[in-house]
């Protein structure tokens, strides 16, 4: 699902983002509701971020990555916990790529999710290639979801992996099969124009 997000894109950096857990539904600018296997999982775009609130069974869990003014926590490399009965496991990765690469991926990343089933897209009217993607699955009795957050002033590519549920020996498949996996670590993500060194 594709939408036109119907405000300006402003002149915010990859660098400014920040992650935060439990949060409470933020105004968003699109949102998308999915039932997948029992569990509902609310995509929100809230402009050049987003949130994600799952609950299944009377337990929930709200993922933010925004620019928080105040905030004290940088987006991370990754994040490993529990809440309550879950594991929730969170990656993130930083890509900064060549005009013509930027513009390719961008296009092919805005296909791959407004097609998907379980994707939610948001583009800037009047600003190329600046997009906002989400996408969810479920395996093994797990919730999964990717984002892509798109900065074309910076040439830079903010992409995230999400995994909630009860631990589970199996893999999961990655929802985009050329994705690298991502191994947890914990630094925060560089400010500069350096890319991340996540394998």
């Amino acid at each position: 699902m594709l939408t036109s997000l119907v405000t300006p894109y402003t002149d915010t950096r990859a660098g400014d983002l920040a992650w935060a857990l439990g949060r409470e539904p933020l105004p968003a600018l699109a949102s998308r509701e999915l039932e997948l296997g029992g569990a509902t999982v609310q995509l929100r775009l809230l402009g050049a971020s987003h949130q994600v609130l799952l609950e299944e069974a009377g337990r929930s869990c709200s993922e933010t990555v925004a620019c928080m003014p105040g905030s004290s926590t940088p987006l991370p490399l990754g994040v490993s916990k529990r809440i309550g009965e879950w594991e929730y496991e969170f990656a993130a990765r930083v890509e900064t790529l060549s005009p013509g690469s930027f513009a390719g991926r961008a296009q092919e990343l805005l296909a791959l999710v407004s097609d998907h089933p379980n994707g939610l897209a948001g583009s800037f009217p009047g600003a190329p290639h600046a997009f906002t993607a989400l996408l969810a699955q479920r395996h093994a009795g797990q919730v999964h979801w990717r984002t892509w957050h798109s900065y074309p002033q910076e040439g830079r590519l903010v992409s995230t992996r999400t995994r909630v549920g009860a631990r589970s020996l199996e893999a999961a498949p990655p929802v985009v099969a050329a994705s690298p996996s991502a191994r947890t670590v914990i630094p925060a993500v560089p400010r500069g124009p350096q890319r991340s060194a996540m394998a």
